[in-house]
C-alpha cells in the first residue's frame, strides 16, 4: 500500500511539473512573447551600440586634443586663436525715411477687411 502511494504521488508530481514545464515553454513561443523579446534583445544592442560609439567620441576628442597640444608645443604657439565671435545678422533692416512715416500713418489710418472667406 505504501508504495502504491508513494508510486502514485510521484506520478502526479512528475505530470505537474511536466504540464508547467511545457506551458511555459508554450507561453515563450507566442507571437506576443517572441516580439517582446525581439524588442528587448534590439534595445539591449541599441544601448551597447550607443554606449561603444559614445566611448569612442570621447577617446577621440581625448586623442585629438593631445594631438593639438603635441602640434602646438611643436610650432611653438602657446595660445590658441579660438573662434571669432558669432556675427548676428539682423532679421528686417530698418531703413525708413521721412516719406516712409507719413506712409506709415496713411497706412495705419486704412480700415481693411481680413475675412478669408472673401477671397474664396
Amino acid at each position: 500500500m505504501f508504495r502504491r502511494t508513494f508510486w502514485f504521488t510521484t506520478g502526479v508530481a512528475a505530470g505537474v511539473w511536466a504540464t508547467t514545464k511545457v506551458n511555459r515553454k508554450l507561453k515563450q513561443l507566442t507571437p506576443e512573447s517572441l516580439a517582446a523579446t525581439a524588442a528587448n534583445k534590439a534595445l539591449e544592442t541599441g544601448a551597447r551600440l550607443r554606449d561603444a560609439a559614445v566611448g569612442f567620441a570621447l577617446d577621440v576628442r581625448d586623442n585629438m586634443a593631445q594631438r593639438e597640444s603635441e602640434l602646438e608645443q611643436a610650432l611653438g604657439i602657446h595660445e590658441s586663436p579660438g573662434l571669432p565671435p558669432a556675427r548676428r545678422y539682423t532679421a528686417i533692416e530698418n531703413h525708413r525715411t521721412e516719406n516712409d512715416r507719413s506712409t506709415l500713418k496713411y497706412i495705419e489710418n486704412t480700415t481693411y477687411s481680413y475675412n478669408r472667406n472673401e477671397d474664396h
